[in-house]
């Protein structure tokens, strides 16, 4: 995932703490819950119809769906919270200074002094050196590569 993509994406988890755990253990809980309420509703009619027999198994089947649903209940909330602490502490990890606007506003300011198109050809030049340097340091990388590659074999 791209750099913006990814932080827009931690933004989100951070505000929301939706994920894809949380989401299916939301749908368990309201599965479990929905399950739970028609078994004690069959237990009640079970009641109603024949005051004993059926009704102490339609009573262990609800409670059962009922704590499967408190369960994945709070799976699910511990999980948000989780997802929420480890995406701030992403965020913080990854968070800059550079769009400050006391920066931006120094930036604009030096840009004004030196002249825009001074800028503009530091700028240009300081990505061509950065691309070289990153060509250069990839072709270091996959030759010490080779020289493992060409040793353990």
């Amino acid at each position: 995932m791209s750099g913006w993509l990814r932080y827009f994406a931690l933004n989100a988890q951070v505000r929301t703490g939706l994920s894809a755990a949380v989401l299916i253990w939301a749908i368990v809980a309201a599965a479990a819950a929905v399950g739970g309420l028609i078994f004690l509703l069959i237990a009640l009619f079970v009641w109603l119809a024949q005051l004993y027999g059926a009704l102490i198994a339609a009573v262990a089947l609800g409670c059962a769906f009922v704590l499967i649903a408190l369960i994945a209940l709070a799976v699910a909330l511990m999980t948000r919270r989780s997802n929420m602490q480890r995406a701030q502490l992403e965020l913080a990890a990854r968070s800059s200074n550079w769009f400050d606007p006391r920066l931006m506003t120094v930036g604009v300011q030096i840009a004004q002094q030196i002249g825009w198109r001074r800028v503009i050809s530091l700028v240009g030049a300081g990505l061509l050196a950065a691309g070289v340097a990153r060509e250069w340091s990839n072709r270091g990388a996959s030759a010490a590569d080779e020289d493992e590659a060409a040793s353990e074999g």
